[in-house]
């Protein structure tokens, strides 16, 4: 055997080639990878450190670190991504969930109780990440997500049935909120593309070389998909209703002035928690009106 057959040496080598290959996080990404090819939980690695680690588990692993290195996220090579408090599996078809989206459920859970029931619609729900945490935390709610891609509707029915929430929830294959009435929906929620063309050459490689354009890619200015949505939210929603869609970090107040202009009042940006521009919403903001953070305890 080798001086790495144990977890934690085989762990720490790991670091050390990711600290080398600079990547980001790299104790967190050969954590969770190691835990994939051995089967391990992180409690196991701190509380059996020295557990022995097979010639076919070292070599399943440094197979995953090798594609880590080359820039694949850790959720392509996992295929699943956790999401508030879900895991998603995630394909080369739909966004791998980030933390910044999470601003849009601290918006949605601060302006419906635990017990409300209410009718949400997720345009351009790829993974059905925004959907599914929702009906996850509100009993009341049903939904549906909407998408133009066949393949990310899959992938969302498949999330939604893993989490036993396909009998709430409901994916239809349209543009935005095509082919709903007026007045449908008390919480209308999206993520839409908002890089502007120009700029998706330059991100990281984990977002540019696997994450499907279609989902980055908001035309010249990045805003082109808030112009499509600001009316079609402002026809779709109950009067009352509470709309939030996430933003770039630098397009509050244009994005705020297109949901203005659809007829929209109280219409504010809402911070992630760095501190950027993340959501605008006629909503509650979460930093005066505290979510339902006692869920995450």
């Amino acid at each position: 055997m080798s001086d790495t057959s144990t977890l934690l040496k085989t762990w720490k080598a790991a670091q050390a080639r990711l600290k080398a290959g600079h990547i980001d996080s790299p104790s967190i990404d050969s954590r969770l990878l190691l835990e994939a090819a051995c089967g391990v939980s992180r409690l196991d690695i701190l509380t059996d450190p020295y557990r022995t680690v097979t010639p076919d588990q070292a070599a399943a692993y440094d197979a995953m670190i090798d594609r880590r290195l080359k820039r694949e996220p850790v959720s392509r090579i996992l295929g699943r991504k956790g999401f508030w408090k879900i895991m998603l599996s995630v394909t080369p078809d739909v966004l791998s969930p980030r933390p910044d989206t999470e601003t849009l459920l601290d918006v949605a859970l601060a302006a419906f109780g635990p017990h409300q029931a209410f009718q949400v619609a997720d345009l351009g729900t790829g993974s059905g990440a925004i959907l599914l945490a929702v009906l996850a935390e509100r009993a009341g709610a049903t939904g549906v997500g909407t998408d133009i891609s066949t393949e990310a509707l899959a992938v969302a029915r498949d999330n939604a049935a893993n989490l036993g929430l396909e009998g709430r929830a409901a994916f239809l294959r349209t543009e935005w909120a095509t082919g709903f009435e007026d007045q449908s929906f008390d919480l209308v929620v999206s993520n839409p593309p908002y890089i502007p063309t120009a700029d998706i050459a330059g991100l990281d490689p984990e977002v540019r070389d696997h994450d499907p354009h279609l989902a980055l890619d908001g035309g010249p200015d990045g805003l082109e998909a808030y112009r499509q949505l600001a009316p079609e939210i402002r026809r779709v929603l109950k009067p009352g209703g509470i709309f939030a869609v996430e933003i770039g970090w630098d397009q509050g107040e244009p994005v705020k002035a297109l949901f203005d202009e659809a007829g929209f009042e109280d219409v504010k940006v809402v911070l992630d928690l760095g501190n950027r521009n993340r959501v605008v919403t006629n909503g509650p903001d979460p930093r005066t009106q505290a979510p339902d953070r006692s869920l995450l305890s």
